[in-house]
């Protein structure tokens, strides 16, 4: 017997029967030979944590752009604070660790620059995009040359399948996924609130009052009570027999609240229009220069243009591009350079 064999019977007497076994994995849309020590779910993460994706998101901004403070979130930073929620929550239900992993690292690898500023202007370049199906598409193609990296199908749904929220958007066809898509909204809205408190943009107390008296007054506070109501919930469903997975009626009801609260007054409201403003013109230069000038783009995108058309192709690198990428590539092609005559 191999390690990774040992593991996955470690699996199956540790997790609970409602988990996603790694011996019982749907599988990757092109078959490989089995890993002797790790099993797939581990092999999916080590091959999104070493992706180039993976590692731009180091660039790419979580709410404040372009903030030269040094404990303000990144896409990075974000993607990590979601993992580690994620396993809090998968440890106390007792679910598949590793798959959750996985799909919370490769969640936010399809982002564009500039946070959702970016996200708005490749919808009105394209008529469609979501950064959840870019994800998928950077791990399916665009990665590795474009080839992708051929991750496990719960992997790939996961990442597909974490935003939105509320009963309209789309369900993961795993536990471990479910718990991806809520632990994304736990971190983002604790994390944003943190770092808007830090930008002198937002006050604790100024939050309303019957929120915080469900969820706590403070990021640490609203995590403990966001995480523990999460695993009681989800342990008493499970208990009952209902495969089901989430938060209690009160506690996901204020934390709705809250997340409305923070896209009318932070992600959508006047204090940061200006700068959102001034990212989609960078943005919206870049995708007018390349859809003109399509042979100047890297091999990979001039393949998509020829097999998916030039906005495809186009909208495939910008939205690959980090915010230092982006100033870097709008200053170089727009700014004029000194010249001494």
């Amino acid at each position: 017997m191999n390690i990774r064999e040992k593991i996955e019977g470690f699996e199956r007497l540790t997790l609970i029967p409602e988990a996603s076994f790694s011996s019982s994995s749907l599988g990757r849309a092109r078959e490989e030979e089995k890993d002797d020590i790790r099993t797939c779910y581990m092999v999916d993460r080590d091959r999104i944590i070493h992706s180039k994706s993976f590692r731009r998101l180091k660039h790419k901004t979580q709410v404040y752009i372009k903030t030269f403070g040094d404990h303000y979130r990144t896409r990075l930073t974000h993607t990590l604070e979601v993992a580690q929620v994620a396993r809090s929550i998968g440890v106390g239900i007792g679910l598949n660790e590793n798959l959750i992993e996985a799909i919370a690292l490769g969640h936010d690898l399809g982002h564009v620059a500039f946070a959702h500023n970016g996200e708005e202007v490749l919808n009105e370049y394209l008529g469609r995009f979501r950064h959840n199906e870019q994800s998928v598409r950077v791990v399916k193609k665009l990665e590795n040359n474009g080839l992708g990296i051929n991750l496990t199908r719960e992997v790939i749904d996961g990442i597909l399948k974490h935003s939105g929220f509320g009963e309209k958007s789309s369900k993961a066809i795993t536990l471990e996924g479910i718990v991806v898509k809520y632990s994304d909204k736990i971190a983002y809205l604790n994390h944003d609130i943190d770092d808007s408190v830090r930008a002198g943009l937002l006050k604790e107390d100024a939050i309303p009052k019957e929120i915080s008296k469900v969820l706590g007054n403070s990021s640490n506070k609203r995590l403990d009570i966001l995480i523990k109501n999460f695993i009681k919930t989800s342990n008493k469903n499970i208990s009952n027999g209902i495969k089901e997975v989430g938060l209690d009626k009160e506690i996901e009801e204020s934390m709705i609240e809250l997340r409305n609260y923070m896209f009318k007054n932070i992600y959508l409201g006047e204090k940061l229009k200006i700068e959102r403003d001034k990212a989609k013109f960078v943005l919206r230069e870049l995708l007018n220069y390349y859809t003109n000038h399509p042979e100047e783009m890297p091999k990979i995108y001039k393949d998509i243009v020829e097999e998916e058309g030039l906005k495809r192709g186009v909208a495939d690198y910008i939205a690959g591009m980090s915010d230092d990428y982006c100033l870097s590539l709008f200053n170089k092609l727009y700014v004029p350079k000194l010249v001494i005559y």
